[in-house]
């Protein structure tokens, strides 16, 4: 079997259950796979460009799997590989990272940082913000200490995400299709979630992109926010409705957002976004780095050779770890 590993990763090929007739091969995940290697049965996929993720579909005519380690793999859902061909997700690789990066973005708000940092470029002492202070003032989240904390996305990263904010003391409850527990975490169905957004003091969202979940965060729903609360979105910039969140954050509707993801991206310097009030905005960087890739790849691998469940084989949104 001829397995197809892009450059722009290092793996230790000794822990992906290689066979001896197995034959490796290295690619640029930028240009078009050698015709010599098109004939592959497996792709391994990891900032390949959407060109050549399509060139890879029309030319690849043996391939049976492609493994991507993206969470949520939509560009290579789009680029029209064979419906026989497995497409599998990333599952579990990025939990660990984006959930650090979420609760950052949120300590970031509740700890004043941006506040802190330009105080210490202005060389001045911020006297309003040390000292004794109310450990909950009004209309204002200070500290994640009995916060209440919405996932909205309760899949590998939501849950990693939960474990984290719960660690700092916060209350939190995920969303998902489905209402019960997962993990120790109560859970409601997404159609509850008007219901909890006007006790919310973060939102942290995990979706991934599909027609349900496309503008989910609207403007009706950001109207249900509490002042005091914030928007924290590290899954999908299609999820929130980005004219109607630049008109709640300039209007004072709620007390910021931080955005790892954008509709589209690399966000236009003309957007609205950029010079909304109390908004901070990372590149899509909290992911980008797989956790111990090897083991998903072996694993979906042998049940590619023995016919065995994958893990998160077939990918659809509904079945993505972000949403459930």
């Amino acid at each position: 079997m001829k397995i197809l590993i892009p450059t722009s990763i290092t793996l230790d090929e000794e822990k992906l259950g290689l066979e001896p007739d197995d034959t490796v091969r290295h690619y640029n995940p930028t240009e078009p796979i050698a015709e010599e290697d098109t004939d592959a049965e497996v792709l391994i996929a990891w900032a390949n460009t959407a060109d050549q993720l399509a060139d890879s579909a029309r030319r690849m005519k043996n391939v049976g799997l492609i493994q991507a380690l993206l969470a949520g793999p939509d560009a290579v859902r789009a680029a029209g590989f064979t419906p026989d061909a497995a497409i599998c997700a990333g599952v579990g690789l990025h939990s660990k990272t984006v959930a650090e990066h979420a609760l950052a973005l949120t300590l970031n708000f509740v700890r004043f940082l941006p506040t802190l940092a330009q105080a210490t470029v202005e060389h001045r002492w911020a006297e309003e913000l040390g000292g004794a202070q109310e450990l909950h003032p009004k209309d204002q989240v200070t500290t994640l200490l009995d916060a209440n904390v919405l996932v909205w996305g309760f899949g590998s990263i939501g849950q990693e995400t939960a474990r984290l904010f719960k660690a700092f003391g916060a209350n939190v409850t995920g969303v998902a299709q489905s209402a019960g527990e997962r993990s120790g975490f109560p859970v409601i169905a997404t159609e509850q979630i008007d219901e909890y957004l006007p006790t919310t003091d973060i939102l942290v969202m995990v979706l991934p992109t599909s027609d349900s979940t496309f503008k989910a965060l609207d403007a009706h729903k950001l109207q249900l926010l509490p002042k005091r609360a914030y928007l924290i979105n590290v899954g999908r910039g299609t999820t929130v409705d980005e004219d109607a969140l630049v008109a709640a954050l300039n209007s004072g509707s709620i007390a910021g957002a931080a955005l790892d993801v954008t509709a589209t991206e690399p966000l236009p310097s003309d957007s609205p976004l950029w010079d909304a009030k109390n908004i901070v905005i990372t590149p899509h960087a909290a992911g980008g780095r797989p956790v111990n890739p090897e083991e998903l790849i072996a694993h979906n691998i042998r049940a590619f050779r023995t016919g065995a469940a994958f893990t998160a084989g077939k990918y659809s949104p509904v079945d993505s770890a972000l949403h459930r």
